[in-house]
């Protein structure tokens, strides 16, 4: 969000300030300098990698109800009178589909909805997927069969779109891309807030303004609006990041704040232990009590749908269940239970879950749409355009900030020179500190830094090194 002062360009009237008396430059005048150097360089820097994140976001938040409405047909079938035995349902898709082995069943949630029976080593089939065999819970009758990835259950469309806004189909080195834009957008964001809190009241006004100081003023009314729901996106971007995200799990693990795990092992060799059905086997999951005693244990411990069924890794697993719902009020209980026995062998509840754990939860749910629903969904279109909407303004004060010829003209040099040591040196500690966290903010501000006196210094020596004042 460039805020800087307007320059005369064409349509933009004077703008006049009285000079300040010797002695009595504040901090804020002292900072402002670099603070709008650095949101400059980052904006026209850092803005692609933003405008990529922005679109495949705002695309994601659409994809929730464009796959309700493509896959219909494999989603939905008439209401019937009585469902069949999970069992019996996941028969029929393994009848019709063999291959692989069964990695998980998500029984049909509400009335209308088909059951998912998951399937893991499938040929064809990515080996991060699952092929999802979709049946029809009253009949046992086959609606189809797509690709299924991540707990969320994406399909190939929203599927794509995912991959696209995390990683641009690189992999993992694609997600670098996410990574830098996320640890940057709080800091542009917050650096243009800050500007225009600082600027006069007058100066920020869009109304009667014309050409560059209207662009100006609107960029920064937008990105006041949007600035906390870009916080966010930038902080709950980050909890699942690469590097970032490692630096937060680790510090959850330090103070105790992981997530907790149900324990799915049952004592080997014990008296039920070889009616354990291990997964991997390419049949159905069905010996020992079978998935509907299953299902019975877990609804007794109050595990309401919708649910996932995970069967036994092993001959020394049990069964896991878990509820799988990510809207709110958010349904997150797992229960383990004895494949032998069909009883509960332990129980985590998500009203359990510690603080960072919960937030880290929503965070992500939230950041995706899941959270609250529509509503979500039509928040993250709002908030991804206006950050589209700040980058196309940013970029068309750029192009007019230059005079004749100059185009792109780059704020002064010699901003971090106007500020006292003691703020500057707390503040290159901060930044030193946030810049080892998150090294993706880290690496690129010292090679901004780097570059920047690189060119300083050549321009020293062939004579033209200046220190223009920018306020």
């Amino acid at each position: 969000m460039s805020v800087e002062p307007a320059v005369r360009a064409s349509g933009d009237p004077k703008e006049t300030r009285e000079p300040e008396p010797p002695g009595t430059r504040t901090p804020w005048a002292s900072l402002r300098p670099l603070v709008l150097r650095l949101h400059f360089y980052a904006g026209v820097l850092i803005a692609p990698f933003l405008l990529v994140a922005a679109t495949t976001g705002l695309l994601y938040a659409g994809s929730y109800q464009a796959e309700k409405i493509i896959y219909a047909d494999e989603l939905r079938v008439p209401v019937g009178t009585s469902e069949l035995p999970v069992s019996r349902q996941v028969a029929a898709a393994r009848e019709a589909h063999p291959e692989g082995t069964v990695s998980a069943v998500r029984p049909s949630p509400e009335d209308g909805a088909t059951t998912r029976v998951l399937l893991s080593g499938v040929p064809g089939v990515n080996t991060d997927h699952t092929l999802a065999v979709f049946v029809n819970p009253y009949t046992g009758e086959l609606t189809g069969s797509l690709e299924q990835y991540g707990s969320s259950g994406a399909l190939p469309l929203r599927t794509w779109i995912d991959e696209f806004h995390r990683d641009l189909h690189l992999g993992q080195t694609g997600r670098l891309y996410s990574e830098l834009a996320a640890s940057w957008l709080w800091v542009i964001a917050g650096g243009g807030l800050v500007l225009w809190f600082g600027r006069r009241r007058a100066l920020r006004t869009v109304r009667g303004t014309t050409g560059r100081r209207r662009t100006l003023s609107l960029h920064g009314t937008v990105g006041v609006w949007a600035a906390i729901g870009l916080f966010f996106l930038s902080a709950t971007g980050l909890t699942w990041s690469t590097y970032a995200g490692q630096n937060v799990s680790d510090l959850r693990e330090a103070v105790g704040q992981t997530t907790p795990v149900v324990s799915a092992g049952i004592e080997p060799g014990g008296e039920h232990a070889e009616h354990a059905q291990p997964a991997g086997t390419g049949s159905a999951p069905g010996e020992g009590v079978g998935l509907d005693a299953v299902l019975d244990a877990a609804r007794a411990e109050r595990l309401t749908d919708p649910v996932e069924i995970v069967p036994p890794a092993d001959a020394s697993s049990a069964y896991v269940v878990r509820q799988i719902q990510r809207s709110w009020p958010e349904k997150q209980d797992v229960v383990a239970v004895d494949p032998g026995t069909g009883e509960v062998t332990d129980v985590v509840r998500f009203a359990d879950y510690p603080l960072l754990a919960k937030l880290s939860r929503w965070g992500i749910d939230a950041h995706t749409g899941a959270l609250f629903g529509l509503a979500n969904q039509l928040v993250l279109v709002a908030l991804t355009s206006a950050l589209i909407v700040l980058i196309v303004l940013g970029y068309r004060m750029w192009w007019r900030r230059g005079r004749g010829s100059a185009f792109g003209r780059p704020m002064s040099r010699g901003a971090w020179q106007k500020v006292p040591p003691q703020i500057l040196v707390p503040l290159m500690a901060a930044v030193t500190v946030v810049g080892y966290f998150l090294p993706l903010l880290g690496i690129p501000l010292a090679g901004f830094l780097a570059v920047d006196i690189v060119l300083g210094e050549i321009a020293h020596r062939r004579g033209r090194r200046t220190y223009a004042p920018v306020d």
